[in-house]
């Protein structure tokens, strides 16, 4: 007899996630993780309908979220490298598809206290305390925190980041590479309108991406190169306001009010393999991506949502057939997506005529072509076949009832 049905270690987005789905299904659920969220976060993060619905479905979406969030009306992508290989700006209309946004932006302190507070609605079990270390055996998994207190499970789900303990417990290598570029995160205010449009520019260190918040207001991901972005980290508010001012080319206005800001090293990370042993990776413990094309967190709530799925109703949720799936699933989804971002933000870094050249004739591709563009925009949202339940149109879902 195990303490719980689940352990899931990390109280991320994605390990909360997975813990509200399992608990929803009936499932004794032990989150192993300090209390997380920063009201304080500079981060936003862009999720798309199949997340919305997820969240729907959870019952944390609309209610209190909605008013802090901004739908995302569309996505543009804007040339400005100054290479002689030149792409058209491309704009992506969720209206082709259907739909009348692609998602919303959410603050990262405000999503997680939220998914938090459901979690405890659910009767999952806080222990308080970061994995410390993990034991397997061939019926169940074992974790020991920081506070040295042991639960024991049937599985456990990994969701705790990208120097997982549940991962090396696991005995599951990872494949791991760096970028020269570090992203500066912010927001701030300006006097022109957004119109829920969110830019991604082009730049020789990176994407300079800014997304729209309620109001006359953005969060930006600005990737640099590493000394150049600790200087923009330093520099007064005045004077990175100037700056972001230059490189949104004056397009929202004038810009001021700069929010909280943050630094992040950009790196890469793939596991060879997606659950062993009685251990799922979900997140950063499975993979890690830059921030291109809002896939990160949409990717890390996939893999939530497909453990919860091939678990529901299962008399062991640990048993080998079902992590085979779940491998099998996940690196369909993962992989191509990972290839793609990396190819791009390469492209970028490079300098090679050769590859803005391939880069530049893939963006006029899709701007000429409707049919093609269409398809990038459903690939984006999600994967063509394999998405959870509780993420797909067709499912209807509602909110989950207040427990």
């Amino acid at each position: 007899m195990t303490d719980f049905d689940v352990i899931v270690a990390g109280a991320g987005p994605a390990g909360l996630a997975a813990a509200c789905l399992l608990a929803l299904d009936g499932r004794r659920v032990a989150l192993v993780a300090r209390a997380q969220g920063d009201a304080n976060d500079p981060r936003t993060v862009a999720l798309m309908q199949p997340s919305i619905r997820m969240l729907l479905h959870l019952g944390v979406w609309p209610g209190a979220l909605k008013s802090a969030t901004q739908p995302l009306n569309k996505l543009r992508l804007v040339d400005d490298t100054g290479s002689m290989f030149k792409a058209p700006t491309l704009t992506f209309d969720p209206v082709e598809l259907g739909e009348d946004a692609f998602g919303w932006n959410f603050p990262l302190g405000l999503l997680i206290p939220a998914l938090f507070s459901r979690a405890r609605e659910l009767g999952v079990e806080l222990t308080g305390s970061d994995a410390a270390s993990a034991s397997v055996s061939s019926d169940h998994i074992s974790v020991t925190t920081s506070r040295g207190e042991r639960v024991t499970a049937r599985v456990a789900i990994a969701a705790d980041g990208r120097n997982s303990v549940l991962r090396g417990a696991a005995g599951i290598k990872t494949n791991t590479w760096s970028y020269d570029q570090t992203a500066l995160a912010t927001s701030f205010d300006h006097t022109g309108p957004h119109d829920g449009i969110s830019t991604e520019y082009h730049k020789v260190a990176g994407p300079f991406t800014t997304v729209p918040m309620p109001g006359n207001r953005s969060s930006l991901v600005w990737m640099e190169r590493p000394a150049r972005a600790a200087q923009l980290m330093a520099l007064p508010d005045a004077e990175l306001a100037t700056e972001i001012q230059i490189g949104t080319h004056g397009e929202l206005g004038l810009v001021s009010n700069i929010g909280p800001r943050k630094l992040f090293p950009m790196q890469g990370l793939v596991a060879r393999d997606f659950a062993r042993n009685r251990i799922v990776l979900i997140g950063e413990a499975a993979h890690v991506v830059p921030p291109i094309g809002a896939q990160g967190l949409n990717l890390s709530l996939r893999d939530a949502a497909q453990a919860a799925d091939l678990m529901e109703g299962e008399d062991d949720p640990g048993a080998a057939h079902i992590l085979a799936e779940y491998d099998a699933l996940r690196r369909r989804d993962v992989q191509p997506r990972q290839q793609v971002i990396d190819l791009m933000n390469r492209s970028l870094l490079s300098g090679f005529l050769a590859l803005e050249g391939g880069r530049a004739m893939g963006l006029q591709l899709l701007s000429q072509f409707g049919p093609i563009r269409r398809a990038v925009m459903k690939y984006g949202l999600a994967p063509s076949s394999g998405l959870p339940r509780v993420m797909r149109k067709d499912q209807g879902s509602k909110p989950a009832l207040i427990a």
